[in-house]
């Protein structure tokens, strides 16, 4: 076959593959923008699909709670059921008794023409408290009712906020399923060398972010003790290294940020919110150069992310899908600022730092060069 035969057959078989591969959502174009660029849009790709998994944790928890709030008006309605009738049996009974003890004749009567006035006035004040228990029966069973009515439509109303939190929870899912896409889509569209460009590139970025931050003084060159406490949740953090990242998750086998720094304080006996966000708007302020173990460090404006400090510099974190829960530099994100769960608790007189396991900082922090991000399946 000729030089010009093999062109044109080269021509033809690329042409047909345009027509019936399929197109990527994500199309790369032919000149490839530059690693530092790519770089940049991938990490605002795990920022928005962070950020949207706090935002369904924060509906999660919302759920949470009015799902229990549902429980607890749903027992007191049974509850108020249960007195409203035995009211009613009451009334029954003392109108039953106080028909069998009437004569038809008046009190004063029966007094007069009685063998034994003492006996006759007896029976009136029985019959008189009769009457008056018969009165407070009644009323309680006024009150009985109003009460069930009102506990009716507090729980009508309860299960109609749930089913609406319930959507909104729905949506929130779905945000987040299509911000992994979004990071899915771009990180398949990458070659292996660029996957392997980009991780060296954060690599770099954080090293120097972290040389900048020890240099400035803004973090102490000593980590004091950390509070009982916070030791506990230190040493809980680290058993946790190596499980990997899911979005929504609080463990025990996997963790997103939040789900991570929540239950390690949970363990520790001191639980806190559940989101980065709540961590941080409830929470009391620390200096980073007054940080001990067991603060969390939360980063980004929006608060979107937040790891536990281990001492000397470093966090645990659950990084972002597709890596898994590791030590890091604390500048691995840009830090927003710091949280003590515990502010009133002493520290300790004498404090040994937990064994942490040989490879716990090796992996990525950005998740590249792991597998790409679990997409949630919706339900």
């Amino acid at each position: 076959m000729s030089e010009r035969l093999v062109r044109l057959a080269c021509t033809a078989a690329v042409a047909a593959q345009a027509v019936l591969a399929p197109v990527p959502a994500l199309a790369v174009p032919d000149a490839q923008p530059p690693v530092a660029e790519l770089l940049t849009d991938l990490q605002q790709l795990y920022r928005q699909a962070e950020q949207a998994t706090e935002t369904y944790n924060a509906a999660e928890e919302r759920l949470n709670r009015q799902r229990a709030e549902v429980i607890r008006l749903d027992g007191e309605l049974a509850g108020a059921r249960r007195s409203l009738h035995s009211s009613k049996d009451e009334a029954g009974r003392l109108a039953r008794q106080q028909y069998q003890s009437s004569t038809g004749i008046s009190p004063y009567v029966r007094l007069l023409l009685a063998r034994d006035p003492q006996h006759a006035l007896d029976e009136g004040h029985v019959i008189g408290e009769l009457a008056r228990e018969r009165a407070k029966t009644v009323g309680r069973l006024a009150d009985g009712e109003k009460k069930q009515a009102d506990l009716a439509r507090k729980a009508r109303k309860a299960l109609d906020t749930r089913l609406l939190l319930a959507e909104g929870q729905k949506k929130q899912r779905d945000e987040v399923r299509d911000r992994l896409l979004d990071v899915e889509r771009m990180l398949a569209s990458l070659t292996p060398d660029q996957l392997t460009a980009l991780a060296a590139l954060e690599r770099t970025e954080t090293a120097d972010a972290q040389r900048k931050l020890t240099v400035s003084g803004a973090l102490s060159a000593t980590t004091p003790p950390p509070s009982q406490e916070g030791d506990r949740a230190v040493r809980y953090a680290v058993r946790q290294l190596g499980k990997p990242y899911e979005w929504g998750a609080a463990g025990p086998k996997a963790y997103d940020c939040s789900g991570l720094t929540s239950q390690a304080w949970d363990h520790a006996g001191t639980p806190i919110p559940r989101t980065s966000q709540e961590q941080w708007a409830h929470l009391p302020h620390v200096p980073l150069n007054e940080l001990r173990p067991g603060d969390l460090v939360v980063y980004f404006p929006e608060a979107t992310h937040v790891a536990l400090y281990l001492g000397n510099g470093r966090v645990v974190q659950a990084p972002r899908p597709g890596a898994k829960v590791k030590v890091s530099p604390i500048a691995a994100n840009p830090i927003l600022g710091a949280v003590r769960p515990d502010p009133k608790a002493r520290p300790l007189a004498h404090y040994t730092p937990p064994t942490v396991p040989e490879g716990a900082t090796e992996g990525p922090d950005e998740g590249f060069g792991a597998s790409q991000p679990t997409v949630p399946t919706p339900t």
